[in-house]
């Protein structure tokens, strides 16, 4: 199994690649959207070329959750996720670093969680 440093790498590539980013600027806590300036199209050019990289299958919304934050779940009130809202959060993202999230869980910080360290421990998890 490859160490994380050398998924790291790969996850790097591949973002630099689906992003046209420069290498230096995809760390572990940069954000997918906010730092790296992912659009929503470009989560699915993500997962397919992570699968091509490190030859493994990527079920739909299993590294990027579909409809965490809607309305109609009940996950939110007042603009802030609820504790069911954390909860299901922890339970589909376990590769995400939700406890930070849950210190101020303000709906419109919930893209923070799409980090390029969440990937790394996505991939990481799946390769063992």
């Amino acid at each position: 199994m490859p160490s994380e440093e050398e998924i790291l790498d790969k996850v790097r590539g591949t973002l630099v690649e689906a992003l046209g980013v420069d290498d230096d600027e995809v760390t572990p806590t940069a954000t997918l959207i906010g730092d790296l300036g992912a659009e929503s199209i470009d989560f699915l050019d993500i997962v397919f070329r992570l699968e091509k990289s490190f030859d493994i299958k990527i079920p739909r919304g299993e590294l990027f959750p579909e409809n965490l934050a809607s309305a109609d779940a009940g996950f939110v009130a007042g603009g802030k996720v609820t504790a069911e809202g954390l909860e299901e959060l922890r339970r589909k993202m376990p590769h995400a670093d939700v406890e930070s999230f849950a210190k101020d869980p303000v709906l419109s910080r919930i893209s923070d969680l799409f980090t390029v360290g969440m990937i790394v421990r996505f991939i990481a998890a799946r390769l063992k």
